[in-house]
């Protein structure tokens, strides 16, 4: 993994970039990395703060342990991750990479076995009830639609949007916002999230 702890550092967290200062617990985790997988692939960086400050960890075995416990007992099916270790003034800092994955939807279980999906929002680990795999490429004459623009502009600058905001956004019936936004999300542009309702969708990789 060539990456630049730096440049990673001053990216901030976002679609597939996390930070945590440790690991609390690996039910926890297993959501990150499970939503890592079902999105676009992420990197979880353990030893650094919210806010990008470098706290290091006082044992990489300690935070391995539970990483490595969050992939072999609390992700359905499991996946496959790789680390590397970066030394910052004395600090120890975990880089740990998750692919996207081939085997969707993962799942993170709870500690009461309950099963989740979860997807990557912006910089949230968001649940779903399901996950829409892309089935078709993008439609570049679509993409290119007024609507389609300005349905991008507004995610870039919001979490999160509905059929229903959608339809006032660019002067359609709800019914069609629906089957638009529906499109988008089996073409791979965007993620529907339903969990809380009203079923929302976001952007797949808003950097």
């Amino acid at each position: 993994m060539p990456y630049n702890l730096t440049e990673l550092i001053e990216q901030g967290e976002g679609t597939r970039l996390e930070f945590k200062s440790s690991i609390s617990a690996s039910h926890r985790i297993a959501r990150t990395l499970t939503a890592f997988a079902n999105t676009v692939g992420g990197v979880l960086i353990v030893g650094v703060t919210d806010d990008g400050k470098i706290a290091g960890v006082d044992s990489e075995l300690h935070e391995m342990r539970k990483i490595e416990q969050a992939t072999d007992f609390f992700v359905e099916p499991a996946i496959t991750i790789s680390y590397e270790t970066r030394r910052v003034d004395g600090r120890l800092v975990l880089l740990i990479d998750v692919p996207e994955s081939t085997d969707k939807p993962h799942y993170a279980v709870d500690e009461q076995g309950t099963r989740t999906i979860y997807v990557r929002s912006k910089d949230k680990s968001v649940p779903t009830n399901k996950l829409i795999i892309s089935q078709e490429s993008a439609d570049n004459q679509l993409l290119q639609s007024p609507a389609v623009r300005t349905l991008i502009q507004f995610l870039r600058k919001n979490d999160s949007i509905t059929a229903a905001r959608m339809a006032q956004l660019v002067n359609i019936s709800d019914q069609r916002a629906t089957k638009l936004l529906r499109q988008l999300t089996e073409q791979g542009l965007l993620l529907m999230i339903d969990q809380p309702r009203p079923v929302r969708y976001s952007l797949k990789l808003s950097e």
